[in-house]
């Protein structure tokens, strides 16, 4: 059976160093992305910075890939785009699961990460009702 989850949440991104970021699930996006900086391929590394300084969670840490790909991405206002995709790890509910994440600049957006109908297929049902489920029971096992 599938697991509830809301229209919005808190997840750990454990390989990328991140705790309790917002996320935000769209059903109405086929990809996930992630909000991220300074994007540049050096020596075929894919080299990005994660959030910015007005994030609580940022760290100013450079990250480096040697496997990523590109993707060509149809955002929400019609336009394509070519984005870097990297292969991580996001963990809702007390469980790890892996995730193509797309690099984006989302300044501009609430949430600096957005969850695709590829992730959420198979594993959630969404319940535009509920806000932060995972986040809650991550928190009641803390204490």
């Amino acid at each position: 059976m599938k697991r509830k989850i809301g229209r919005t949440d808190k997840a750990d991104f454990p390989l990328l160093e991140l705790q309790d970021i917002e996320v935000k699930v769209d059903t109405g996006a086929y990809t996930s992305t992630i909000h991220c900086k300074n994007v540049k391929v050096e020596d075929n590394y894919l080299r990005c910075v994660f959030l910015d300084p007005e994030h609580p969670a940022y760290h100013n840490k450079e990250f480096k890939f040697d496997k990523y790909d590109v993707r060509v991405v149809k955002s929400s206002n019609g336009q394509t785009q070519a984005r870097y995709r990297i292969l991580t790890e996001i963990e809702l509910f007390g469980k790890i699961y892996p995730i193509f994440l797309t690099l984006s600049d989302r300044e501009e957006m609430k949430y600096p990460v957005l969850l695709g109908r590829k992730f959420l297929t198979k594993r959630f049902m969404v319940d535009i009702n509920r806000t932060n489920l995972s986040h809650k029971l991550k928190t009641k096992n803390e204490h």
